[in-house]
């Protein structure tokens, strides 16, 4: 029995118009404030330790580092008196640990070894360490486990920064420890000097996806040791969310992942899971009759879609290498294929409004469009995929500035990781 992409999509809820924008973000700061109040299961909602309120100090040279999968980078920064930021004396290396385990010491005395020219030159060293960590008050950090690229498990459970200044043999420097969408965030807050904005927002998509925001330390209930007058910088975990309105094929996909129950927000859209998400939903369509018997037998034998693969198919400009290209041999089926993949980058986008468009909400600002909330956003996902970004500010203008009168605008700032690191240890 032969069904159309469209009785496909339909039947399993897979298009933008089965998302209730409102009910999904009303789920989404209920989730925001249980985890404020640090209750299991919600969003993380880490604390960073990090104001974002105050102004930077200027003509003072920093030492930023950016850690993260398996590129390691570290330049020294310097904000000018009129705003400019200086980067000198830059370095890269591969991260220590992928080319097979390596011990603690061995892990940071590597790296004391990449920086040591750089890091004679100041006392202040700014770290972006994008691996699972626990920030501490002091805004050093606790290592919670490498990602699979890095081999050297004994890190785990050591105290970051502490442990690379014993590497350097100088305790007394300070080091500010954050991660890659903290760093965005104070990022986007330097490259705008004189223009005045509400709040600020960083926001990654990529291979995974994150959020953070400024939030007011009394709506921070898990530690009430806070000062009540100050804020701090809030690293949602957003991808971590574990109420996402999934589907029975969304449910089915998590099933075939590596770390199934886990960042189901994430698995519905970043650049990590959306080709496995694609070649799975395509492989149901081919099982339900959707492309004709050649079309289906060559989908169902594809073992691997990457994101761009699939990005390129629905954009029209796949390559010949292209598992779908050498599959989809009828237009009608090449038609269906794509009208059901850019079905799931319209969801992605309207997810990712959703979300964010609560996260807006909970900041409580950008409410004059003189005055907006400027959101700093990285991620080739986001930039990249076909039709994703326009979407994307379609939902979140229709859901904020029409009918809740916020306003936002966005910006994309180079090297943001290393500019964020720096802004961390720099903040007045």
């Amino acid at each position: 029995m032969t069904i159309t992409a469209k009785y496909f999509l339909e039947k399993h809820k897979l298009r933008s118009s089965d998302i209730d924008m409102d009910n999904l973000v009303s789920v989404f700061t209920e989730d925001m404030n249980a985890g404020l109040k640090g209750t299991e299961g919600a969003l993380r909602m880490i604390p960073t330790y990090i104001e974002a309120d105050n102004d930077f100090i200027t003509e003072t040279p920093v030492l930023a580092i950016d850690a993260g999968g398996t590129n390691f980078r570290a330049s020294l920064i310097k904000i000018t008196g009129s705003g400019r930021i200086l980067t000198t004396d830059s370095v890269s290396y591969s991260m220590p640990g992928i080319n097979g385990e390596i011990s603690s010491r061995e892990f940071f005395s590597a790296i004391a070894d990449y920086i040591k020219p750089l890091a004679e030159k100041t006392d202040r060293i700014g770290f972006c360490f994008s691996y699972p960590t626990e920030i501490l008050p002091d805004r050093d950090g606790r290592l919670i486990q490498f990602c699979k690229e890095v081999q050297a498990r004994e890190v785990e459970g050591k105290i970051v920064g502490k442990s690379l200044l014993e590497a350097l043999g100088t305790p007394h420097k300070q080091i500010v420890l954050l991660n890659d969408t903290v760093a965005t965030l104070l990022a986007g807050k330097s490259a705008s000097p004189g223009r005045y904005y509400d709040s600020f927002i960083g926001f990654i998509l990529g291979t995974g996806t994150n959020t953070c925001y400024i939030e007011s330390n009394r709506n921070i209930l898990k530690n009430k040791r806070l000062n009540q007058e100050k804020s701090q910088i809030i690293n949602i975990e957003s991808g971590d969310f574990g109420r996402p309105p999934r589907t029975d094929l969304d449910i089915l996909f998590d099933r075939t992942t590596t770390n199934p129950g886990s960042y189901k927000f994430e698995k519905m859209f970043s650049g990590g899971y959306f080709g496995g998400l694609c070649l799975f939903v395509l492989k149901a369509a081919a099982e339900e009759g959707v492309f004709s018997y050649h079309t289906a037998k060559g989908i169902s034998e594809i073992a691997e879609l990457a994101s761009w693969d699939a990005n390129s198919f629905a954009d029209g400009k796949s390559a010949q290498e292209n598992p779908l290209a050498n599959s989809v041999i009828h237009p009608d089926d090449a038609e269906s294929c794509r009208s059901i993949i850019n079905a799931l980058i319209d969801r992605a986008a309207k997810l990712v409004a959703a979300s964010m468009s609560a996260v807006i909400l909970k900041c409580g600002r950008g409410r004059s469009p003189e005055k907006p909330i400027l959101i700093t956003i990285e991620g080739t996902t986001f930039h990249k995929l076909h039709n994703f970004r326009p979407r994307f500010e379609f939902y979140l203008d229709g859901y904020l500035t029409d009918n809740r009168k916020r306003y936002a605008e966005f910006t994309e700032v180079a090297h943001s990781s290393l500019i964020g690191a720096a802004l961390a240890v720099l903040i007045d």
